[in-house]
């Protein structure tokens, strides 16, 4: 079927029946990313969605451009590969807290650290969903679930804290529910040439309804919930009269009055190519601080495959395009018998 430019939403929609359960968070992502896809008019031909094993990695059949369901936890290294194979490509990571930070951790650490020019949506709903119902990487200590019926003793992971901790060269966060916020993070990590990084605060309704009810009720969102602006400082608040400011190395919530001004509070700095301020936000967590919600980092650094690129243009004006028969021919040789 032809279709005329420019490109709507429904354009990236697949004929696939669309499979999660009935409320799932993963819809509102999904109508989010297709809504992205035709405001920044991504190419279809272009773009490819890979994705792992879990509830989040049906998420290729649901897009009108290719896709890789892939394999437990290697989602981050097979786009690793596609991308270094065709650095032209458009590749987006999806997965969740399960299958990006427990079996595939190590490999997203890596991409991460490499800085390939790719995006990853870790959607985050802090169970396992797929498998009914067991404590994920992510879960809190004291989680009742089937794989833990007396409560998870396991410390729960931070996503962004890992990234920070790779030097990913972006980093943010966003929630399922707050639908026009997402597709601002989701333009930035698409605009972004690195690694972006974006974890999805995502509702199972099933094993896990209301996790983030504090960062979604409309009622309570404002008082746990900061919004991250750069060159701004960290203000939030249903009436806008809390923020954040440092005592020592420690952040600490403080009520704006009565000696305090929006001077004293921590300024958002985004593009620092130190990383410890995000860091240090990363840390803040409900309910001692107000989550934040935006980009906690944005830099600029060479890409994994622009530099290999670069190495094998190098190497190859220098010694040459090879020869796959002399190299499999060349050195010691043996006859097995």
């Amino acid at each position: 079927m032809t279709v005329s430019l420019p490109l709507k939403a429904k354009d990236y929609k697949s004929d696939q029946e669309v499979r999660w359960c009935p409320g799932c968070g993963d819809y509102s992502i999904l109508a989010q990313i297709q809504k992205v896809m035709a405001e920044i008019q991504a190419t279809r031909h272009n773009t490819v969605f890979v994705s792992g094993i879990g509830c989040s990695s049906r998420f290729p059949y649901y897009m009108n451009t290719y896709g890789f369901h892939s394999i437990h936890g290697r989602a981050p290294a097979i786009a690793t590969g596609v991308k270094c194979a065709n650095p032209e490509l458009d590749v987006w990571v999806v997965t969740g807290d399960g299958d990006g930070f427990s079996i595939g951790g190590n490999h997203m650490i890596h991409l991460l650290r490499r800085n390939v020019n790719l995006k990853i949506l870790l959607f985050n709903n802090r169970i396992y969903g797929l498998t009914k119902g067991q404590y994920s990487p992510t879960s809190p200590v004291g989680k009742k679930t089937k794989s833990s019926p007396y409560g998870s003793l396991d410390a729960p992971v931070s996503p962004i804290s890992i990234a920070i901790g790779t030097e990913a060269s972006f980093v943010a966060r966003c929630v399922d529910v707050d639908v026009r916020y997402q597709q601002h993070i989701l333009k930035r990590a698409a605009d972004h040439r690195g690694s972006a990084f974006v974890e999805i605060y995502q509702d199972c309704n099933v094993y896990n309804h209301k996790a983030f009810d504090y960062a979604t009720d409309r009622q309570t969102k404002d008082d746990h919930v900061l919004y991250l602006e750069h060159g701004k400082p960290m203000i939030f608040g249903k009436e806008r009269n809390k923020g954040i400011r440092l005592n020592g190395i420690t952040p600490e919530v403080v009520e704006l009055g009565a000696g305090v001004s929006p001077d004293d509070l921590i300024i958002h700095d985004e593009r620092s190519a130190e990383p410890t301020l995000a860091y240090l936000l990363s840390r803040m967590r409900y309910p001692e601080f107000p989550e934040p919600m935006g980009v906690y980092r944005a830099i600029e650094r060479p890409t994994y495959e622009q530099q290999l690129l670069d190495q094998v243009a190098s190497v190859t004006e220098k010694l040459g395009p090879g020869d796959l028969d002399e190299m499999f021919n060349a050195g010691d040789t043996w006859d097995v018998e």
